[in-house]
């Protein structure tokens, strides 16, 4: 791997400063079963979004790069390749740590230069992904945020984020604290072929009513929606009846898009498991990484109503006419609400 090589131009993810430092040593565990995990030392934890954005914040930390969450779909996978590293099985087994982050970001935090702005975490890949557990990366990260007086927000599909939870009341009570879970799929089998590290979607779900429990509104990523897969009305309805029932806030629900290797990684499986869709994703998608405009349009008018039933609908939910569908974000700004 060309740990040596890297530099903090280069697109790696939102792990700047990787190079500077290097990589400390290779760890397997018996707990971790096909899991390698390569430490390294970081000079830089904030990563700064570029200016032409559309985001709700300007900055993010990145403290894993890697993610056994195993999602077919994960936009973030291709930045594995620079490694020399694939994004298939390698994206899904061989973890980057950065270490030192919690102690780097503390530093960086403490520049007179810094603003206070706000920092999202889970943009890449989840903070709170089983190696979480074994590092205990985060709690560092939560007190540095708060000691600066810094608001943060926080994605993820890890139920391990409850073992956080008093520290996160805690700083909610210091800072502006927004958490959000992702849950895309209800269906079982489909949660087993498409997301086979991550949590049920029924804990996911008890994460969700824990963290409203506790006095946060919790926004829910339904995102990616696979299509023809998971855009029939009924999933769609009963996935937001859960959420709801759950006590969720507020919900986003985007499509699924292919970007770079994803695109032969997801349709690898599609072949495999529903090769008579394979006509219809050609279609869909042949204009690139991003479903069709029509598409698009078309789960907004599906799921406009279905929100406005179980509550959790916000403005911007609103129908569009289907002549003028949303720009698709930049590939290199879009959260990383897929992986």
């Amino acid at each position: 791997m060309r740990w040596q090589n890297q530099t903090l131009d280069a697109d790696d993810g939102a792990l700047p400063g990787l190079t500077r430092a290097g990589l400390v040593r290779t760890v397997r565990t018996p707990e971790f079963e096909g899991i390698t995990f390569h430490e390294v030392l970081c000079k830089s934890a904030l990563n700064k979004i570029p200016a032409e954005s559309s985001l709700p914040f300007k900055w993010t930390v990145n403290p894993m790069r890697g993610c056994s969450h195993a999602c077919r779909y994960c936009f973030a996978r291709p930045t594995h390749e620079y490694l020399d590293l694939d994004a298939g099985r390698d994206f899904d087994a061989q973890l980057v740590i950065k270490t030192n982050v919690a102690a780097v970001l503390r530093r960086e935090l403490a520049r007179r230069s810094w603003r206070r702005e706000p920092v999202a975490l889970g943009t890449n890949t989840d903070p709170y992904q089983r190696a979480e557990g074994r590092y205990r990366l985060m709690p560092g990260i939560i007190r540095a945020l708060t000691d600066a007086g810094t608001p943060f927000s926080v994605l993820t599909k890890g139920t391990l984020l409850r073992r956080d939870l008093p520290l996160l009341t805690l700083a909610a009570r210091e800072v502006p604290v927004h958490l959000a879970v992702s849950i895309a799929i209800l269906d079982p089998a489909l949660h087993e072929g498409l997301e086979s590290g991550t949590p049920s979607p029924r804990a996911r779900l008890d994460l969700v009513r824990a963290l409203t429990d506790a006095g946060f509104d919790v926004h829910v990523m339904v995102a990616p929606v696979i299509p023809y897969l998971t855009d029939g009305r009924a999933h769609l309805d009963a996935l937001l009846a859960a959420i709801a029932g759950a006590g969720g806030a507020s919900v986003t629900i985007l499509p699924m898009h292919l970007r770079g290797s994803t695109r032969g990684w997801f349709l690898g499986w599609l072949a495999e498991h529903h090769p008579a869709l394979l006509r219809r994703y050609r279609g869909l998608y042949g204009r690139g990484a991003y479903v069709s405009p029509e598409y698009s349009a078309w789960l907004r008018e599906r799921v406009a109503p279905l929100l406005v039933r179980h509550g959790l609908a916000r403005e911007s939910d609103a129908p569009r006419p289907m002549a003028a569908p949303a720009p698709a974000p930049a590939p290199d700004t879009q959260l990383a609400l897929f992986g």
